[in-house]
């Protein structure tokens, strides 16, 4: 499946709540860039809320939206996590991690019931959220001696290119991100260069 040159996330925290029958479930989406900051994030949840009964997930991962992982934290199979990732599937939304919390109100909801509260939820979140478009880059690393910096830097700059990190010394390193819709011009030219050492990173 192709994808375009950017994707949709949001850029800060948002909040959402839905409410049916005393049961209250309150969302919470994050902009994430790595599954390992799930932990942190649901530690901190279950610190704020210690009275409610069920903390659901889902999260969707890079830039191409293919990661994704949902918990249903005890619910019945199929009725929290799937939905909450299923708003987000909805909004074509990436690098995004929804936490449901409920506070069981004392009265069964059903299936369908609980699809509908948890995904109402997330997309309350999301609606308030503020939903940003990234261009999708490729990161690259240059190696090259103190000699080449001119043609190195005279590239780079005519190609508006964002340089992420560098050190000059007799070897020289520069980290830049090129977007995709670049790559085709931009790359060519670096490898072009005789003394110069060029190396993919990741795509962010």
């Amino acid at each position: 499946m192709l994808f375009d040159n950017t994707y949709k996330t949001i850029s800060k925290l948002s909040e959402g709540i839905f409410r049916d029958k005393g049961s209250k479930f309150i969302a919470y989406a994050y902009p994430i860039s790595s599954a390992d900051q799930l932990k942190d994030i649901l530690s901190d949840l279950r610190n704020m809320h210690s009275k409610a009964r069920h903390f659901c997930w889902a999260y969707r991962l890079t830039p191409d939206r293919g990661i994704f992982r949902f918990n249903d934290d005890g619910e019945p199979s199929g009725t929290a996590g799937r939905p909450i990732l299923n708003a987000m599937l909805s909004a074509d939304l990436t690098n995004i991690l929804i936490v449901v919390v409920r506070y069981f109100g004392g009265t069964l909801l059903g299936v369908p019931g609980l699809i509908n509260a948890y995904k109402t939820a997330a997309v309350e979140a999301i609606n308030a959220a503020d939903i940003v478009e990234k261009q999708i880059s490729d990161i690259y690393q240059i190696d090259f001696n103190y000699l080449e910096m001119n043609d190195v830097m005279r590239i780079l700059k005519e190609e508006k290119i964002n340089i992420l990190d560098q050190q000059f010394d007799n070897q020289c390193q520069i980290i830049f991100e090129v977007p995709k819709a670049q790559l085709n011009i931009t790359i060519p030219r670096l490898e072009k260069l005789n003394e110069a050492a060029l190396t993919y990173k990741y795509t962010s």
